[in-house]
């Protein structure tokens, strides 16, 4: 496993600056975050050995089980869905939460974060794909509430997040990543910078054109892995 899931990281990371390259971007300008859910302790362990320092988790109760004995690998993203009465102990889990998909979640993750002393980094969640059954500030007309969320104490936002639809063809994912990143442009003068996580095994190439900062990638990192 250890050396399957090293080829396979090795190989994600020459995809990532192949499209860097591509997009004209600097070679390192784009950090992986290895999407961990599902997958056991000793696979996160063997793939920070291969060189991944960001790590990602979708389940609270998978999380609570996993991430305390892996702090140490790296930073730690949760970018499921996350239910209001769960936010503290996501707060005491992540470093990150990119799925912050509403203004009441993002207090609620305040509060949590203000008890615990810390400054928990965030991403807005924006439904780029304009699916009905995805959460997420539209793309337009929500920016009060972004910029509400900015303000929170015990909060940092840091970026936006949005997932594409699932295309058969990834090019035509262009247009979900592009409003993410109009989004950013619109948002930039009154928030500063901010990141944009998009992208995943499918579609990352795709999103590193259209200007994604972070990658969330799974299923290409533990292809022919067995857990």
């Amino acid at each position: 496993m250890t050396s399957t899931l090293a080829d396979n990281h090795d190989e994600v990371v020459q995809r990532i600056r192949k499209a860097c390259e591509h997009a004209g971007r600097p070679a390192g300008t784009v950090t992986l975050v290895a999407v961990t859910k599902f997958h056991s302790a000793d696979a996160v362990r063997a793939l920070a050995q291969a060189g991944a320092t960001h790590f990602a988790e979708s389940r609270v109760q998978e999380a609570r089980d996993k991430v305390p004995g892996l702090k140490s690998l790296g930073t730690w993203h949760f970018i499921g869905h996350l239910q209001t009465n769960k936010a503290k102990v996501c707060a005491e889990l992540f470093d990150v939460v990119q799925s912050v998909d509403s203004l009441r979640l993002a207090e609620k993750l305040s509060e949590a974060a203000v008890g615990l002393g810390k400054t928990l980094q965030v991403f807005a969640q924006v439904n780029i794909s304009l699916e009905a059954q995805k959460q997420g500030f539209a793309p337009d007309g929500e920016d009060g509430a972004i910029a509400a969320l900015a303000v929170l104490p015990g909060l940092k936002l840091v970026g936006l997040m949005g997932m594409a639809a699932v295309y058969d063809d990834p090019e035509a994912a262009r247009p979900d990543f592009r409003r993410l990143r109009q989004l950013r442009d619109r948002l930039a003068p009154s928030l500063g910078p901010l990141s944009l996580s998009m992208g995943m095994s499918q579609d990352f190439e795709i999103a590193i054109e259209e200007g994604a900062d972070l990658v969330r990638v799974g299923s290409a990192l533990f292809r022919g892995c067995p857990d």
